[in-house]
C-alpha cells in the first residue's frame, strides 16, 4: 500500500509539472493583440503618422486613428487649423452608393488625395481615380488622361528637336521635325554588350535562356548639345540561380536567374559610362573607367556645355571621387577625393541648383559632417564641426543660403541615436530647430517653408506637429499617440539601459521588453533580437519602436535589442570596430545580457535565444557557432551565412576586397561544427536579395557535422515575408522559442484575430 501511495503521489506530482508547464490561449491573445496589424485599430493609435503635402503647395492631409476609427483631416496655410478633410458621413454615404458597398463611415480606405484648382478633391480606391465635388458630394471615376503615353524607351531633348531611342542594342537620335532623319550614334553594341541600358538589380530571367528585361536610359544636358549614358558589358558576367516551386500550375520547378556578383568576383556585370555630341554625332571619349556593377561611375551634367560631375568609388570602398569632366577639351580634375584605411561608407554629395557649389557629407575628421565646395575656386569650406554625426540632408533653401540637417549627439545630456533638426547657412552658423529632447522624424514641403514632425522616444508618445522652417516655430499639432488600450492590457514601454563596451570606455545603448504579465519574483529567459548589419543600427529611437517586440515578450519572454560597436551612425572609429570583424559583432551583445543579468535577478542567462533576419540572421548563426556555450536557442531567417556566397557591395564593404581568409573565419559553414544548442533555419525559396544557397550549404554543413537543426523553407517567399507565408513564420518563430527555451508545449491553433 506503501508503494502503491508513493506511486500515485508522484503521479499527481508529475501532472502538476506538466500541467505548470503549459502555455495557455490567453498568452498567445496578448501576443497577438500587440502585432502590427492591431495599431491603428486595437491596441494603439497614431504611434506614428504619415502626412501627405497636396502637390499645389495649399496645405497637408493626414488620417486620425482612434478607437472610434479612421478621420481624414486637413490643414490649410492659409490657416493653419486642423478641420476635416470632407464629410466623412456625406463622402462615405456617396461612395458606397456608387460601389455597391457597405463601408463604415470611419473605415474607409483611400490614397494619394489631390486638391483640384475649384477646390474640390480627387483620390484613389482600389487603384482607380476618383474625382469629388465637395458641395454637391458626387463621386465619380475620373476619366483617364487622353495625352499621348511616354514611350518609356525614348527620350526627347530639352529642346525638343531630337529623340534618343535604341536599336539594336546601339543608341540612336531621330529629328522631331523631320521623320526621315535618323542617326546612329554607337556602332559596336551587341547582345550583352548594348548602349543605353541599365543594370536592374532585381532583373529576373525565367528559364534556361530566359532574356533579362529591357531598360532604356540616356541623360540629355540641359542644352540640348551632349547626351551622357552607359554600355552595360553582360558578356562575361556570371548569374545567381533559384527554383520556384510554389506555382500552383507547374510540376517542374521554373528557373529563374539574375546578375549579380559575389565578393571577388571578376566575372559580373561592367558598366562604362559614354557621351555623345549631338552636332557631330559622334562618341566624346573620356578616361573614366568602366567599373563593375557595384561600384558603376554617376554622372551629372552641369551647366557648362560638355562639362559634368562623375562619382565612382574604387572596388573595395576605400577610395571615393567626385570629378569634374570637360568633354570639350578632354580634361578631368578631381573636386572630392574621400579616402579611409577602412571604407568610405558615408559620404554623400548634392549639386545646387545654380551649379556653382557642391554640399556634401564627409567623415574625414572622425565624424559625419557637412562641407561645400565653390566649383570655381575648388575651395572647400567646413560648414559643421563637432564630435556628433550628421544623418541626412533634409532641405537645402538656395536662395537664403540656408541648409537644413539632421543630426545626433549634438546636444549635451541627449541619447547619441536620437536626431533633430538643425538649419545652417553657408557661413557655418548652426541653429537648432527643434529644441524637444526626443528624436525627430521630419518631412519638408515642396517649397521648404514648413515641415512636418513625428516627435517621441520610446518611453515618450508621438506627438505629430506642423513647424516652421525659419524657426521651428509649432503652428500646429495634428495628431498624439493613444496608447490606452494596450496600458489596459498591462502595457509598459520599454526599459533603455546603458552600459560600457569591451573596448572598456564606450557607452552603448540598448533596451529591454518585458510581459505584461510581468512578476518579478519568477526567472524569464532572454532573447536577443539582433541586427549587427554595419550599416544600419537597431537602437528604438522613436515610440513606435517600443511595440516591436512586444509580442514575443507576451509569451514568457524578455527580448533584447543593442547597438554595440561596430554600428552606424557614430563616430568613424565606433564604426569600424566591425571592419573585418563581424565575426565579433555579438562580443557586445554577451556583455550587455551579462550586465542585465547582473542587474536583475528575474533574467535568466543560462537560457540565452537569439533571432534576427538577413544580416541578423547571419548573426545568429554565429551565436549559435561562435558562442555556442552562451547562446542555446536561435532562429536565423533569410541569412547571408557565408560572406563569400553574398552580393559583393556588402560584403566587400565591410569585410573588405580583396578576399582573404577573414571570409573563411567568419563564415557560419566552415563552423558548423561548433553548434551545440537548438538551431532553426528559414529562407525563402525565391529570395533575389539574399540568396538561399548559403543556408542550404549550412545545412549540408550540419549534416555533416552531425549535428542536429530545423530547417524551413517558404517556397514562394523573397527576402521579406508576405501575407500568411509571414503569419506562418512567426508562428513558427514563437513556438521554437517557447518549446526550447521556455521548456514548455506550445499551441499551434491559436487565433490571429484576437477578437474573434
Amino acid at each position: 500500500m506503501k508503494r502503491i501511495y508513493c506511486t500515485l503521489i508522484g503521479l499527481l506530482i508529475g501532472i502538476i509539472s506538466i500541467q505548470a508547464q503549459k502555455i495557455t490561449e490567453d498568452d498567445y491573445k496578448r501576443a497577438v493583440s500587440f502585432m502590427y496589424e492591431n495599431y491603428n485599430n486595437k491596441t494603439a493609435f497614431n504611434l506614428n503618422t504619415n502626412v501627405y503635402w497636396f502637390q499645389n503647395g495649399s496645405g497637408i492631409w493626414f488620417v486620425d486613428y482612434s478607437k472610434e476609427g479612421a478621420y481624414y483631416k486637413t490643414v490649410s496655410f492659409k490657416e493653419n487649423k486642423v478641420k476635416p478633410l470632407f464629410n466623412q458621413a456625406k463622402f462615405v454615404e456617396s461612395f458606397n452608393k456608387l460601389l455597391g458597398k457597405n463601408i463604415a463611415k470611419n473605415q474607409i480606405e483611400i490614397s494619394n488625395v489631390e486638391r483640384t484648382e475649384n477646390e474640390n478633391l480627387t483620390f484613389e480606391f482600389d487603384k482607380k481615380t476618383y474625382f469629388l465635388d465637395l458641395k454637391t458630394y458626387n463621386i465619380h471615376l475620373k476619366e483617364e488622361d487622353l495625352k499621348e503615353k511616354k514611350n518609356q524607351f525614348e527620350t526627347k531633348s530639352p529642346d525638343g528637336k531630337w529623340i534618343a531611342y535604341s536599336k539594336n542594342y546601339n543608341l540612336f537620335i531621330k529629328s522631331t521635325e523631320n521623320n526621315e532623319e535618323h542617326h546612329q550614334l554607337s556602332f559596336d553594341g551587341d547582345k550583352d554588350y548594348e548602349y543605353a541600358t541599365y543594370y536592374g538589380w532585381y532583373d529576373i530571367m525565367e528559364g534556361e535562356n530566359g532574356k533579362r528585361p529591357k531598360h532604356f536610359y540616356v541623360n540629355w544636358s540641359k542644352d540640348s548639345k551632349w547626351i551622357a549614358t552607359s554600355v552595360v558589358d553582360f558578356s562575361n558576367a556570371e548569374k545567381m540561380y533559384l527554383l520556384d516551386y510554389s506555382i500552383d500550375s507547374l510540376y517542374k520547378p521554373k528557373l529563374l536567374s539574375y546578375y549579380r556578383g559575389s565578393p571577388g568576383d571578376t566575372s559580373m556585370v561592367h558598366v562604362k559610362p559614354v557621351f555623345f555630341n549631338i552636332e557631330t554625332k559622334k562618341e566624346v571619349k573620356s578616361q573614366l573607367p568602366k567599373n563593375t556593377h557595384i561600384n558603376s561611375v554617376s554622372t551629372q551634367w552641369l551647366q557648362q556645355s560638355g562639362r559634368l560631375l562623375a562619382n565612382y568609388a574604387e572596388r573595395g570602398f576605400k577610395k571615393e571621387y567626385v570629378k569634374q569632366i570637360d568633354l570639350n577639351n578632354h580634361t578631368e580634375k578631381n573636386l572630392i577625393i574621400e579616402q579611409s584605411e577602412t571604407n568610405v561608407d558615408n559620404f554623400d554629395y548634392r549639386l545646387l541648383k545654380n551649379h556653382k557649389q557642391i554640399v556634401f557629407l564627409s567623415e574625414r575628421t572622425g565624424w559625419r559632417q557637412l562641407y561645400l565646395l565653390n566649383l570655381e575656386t575648388e575651395e572647400i569650406v567646413s560648414l559643421t564641426n563637432g564630435q556628433y554625426f550628421i544623418n541626412n540632408i533634409e532641405y537645402i533653401d538656395e536662395k537664403k543660403e540656408f541648409i537644413y540637417f539632421l543630426a545626433s549627439g549634438k546636444e549635451a545630456n541627449s541619447n547619441p541615436y536620437h536626431q533633430k533638426l538643425y538649419k545652417v547657412n553657408f557661413k557655418g552658423k548652426v541653429t537648432l530647430l527643434t529644441s524637444e529632447n526626443t528624436h525627430h522624424n521630419i518631412s519638408f514641403s515642396k517649397d521648404g517653408s514648413y515641415f512636418i514632425d513625428n516627435y517621441s522616444t520610446i518611453n515618450i508618445p508621438t506627438k505629430t506637429v506642423l513647424r516652421s522652417s525659419k524657426s521651428g516655430k509649432i503652428l500646429t499639432k495634428l495628431t498624439s499617440a493613444n496608447v490606452d488600450n494596450a496600458i489596459a492590457l498591462g502595457w509598459q514601454s520599454p526599459e533603455v539601459f546603458e552600459l560600457t563596451a569591451k573596448d572598456g570606455k564606450t557607452t552603448i545603448y540598448g533596451a529591454i521588453w518585458k510581459p505584461t504579465n510581468f512578476d518579478a519574483s519568477k526567472k524569464y529567459p532572454i532573447i536577443d533580437h539582433t541586427y549587427t548589419g554595419p550599416h544600419t543600427q537597431v537602437f528604438p529611437k522613436s515610440f513606435d519602436r517600443g511595440f516591436m517586440n512586444q509580442s514575443l515578450a507576451e509569451l514568457g519572454f524578455i527580448v533584447m535589442m543593442v547597438d554595440g560597436l561596430g554600428t552606424s551612425n557614430r563616430s568613424k572609429e565606433f564604426h569600424n570596430f566591425s571592419y573585418k570583424n563581424m565575426e565579433n559583432n555579438l562580443e557586445d551583445h554577451v556583455l550587455a545580457i551579462k550586465y542585465l543579468g547582473e542587474k536583475y535577478g528575474w533574467i535568466n542567462i543560462d537560457k540565452v535565444g537569439i533571432f534576427g533576419h538577413s544580416a541578423g540572421g547571419y548573426d545568429t548563426g554565429r551565436a549559435m557557432l561562435g558562442f555556442p556555450n552562451f547562446y542555446k536557442v536561435g532562429v536565423a531567417s533569410s541569412a547571408d551565412h557565408d560572406f563569400r556566397m553574398e552580393k559583393a557591395w556588402w560584403p566587400e564593404m565591410y569585410q573588405g576586397w580583396p578576399i582573404d581568409s577573414t571570409y573563411q573565419k567568419v563564415s557560419n559553414i566552415t563552423n558548423a561544427k561548433n553548434l551545440k544548442g537548438k538551431l532553426l533555419l528559414v529562407h525563402g525559396g525565391i529570395d533575389d536579395n539574399v540568396n538561399p544557397s548559403a543556408t542550404f550549404k549550412l545545412a549540408e554543413a550540419l549534416v555533416k557535422a552531425d549535428k542536429e537543426f530545423d530547417l524551413l523553407i517558404l517556397p514562394s517567399q523573397r527576402h521579406g515575408y508576405q501575407g500568411l507565408h509571414r503569419n506562418y513564420f512567426t508562428k513558427k518563430r514563437w513556438n521554437y522559442f517557447v518549446e526550447h527555451l521556455l521548456n514548455k508545449q506550445p499551441i499551434w491553433d491559436f487565433k490571429w484575430n484576437y477578437n474573434e
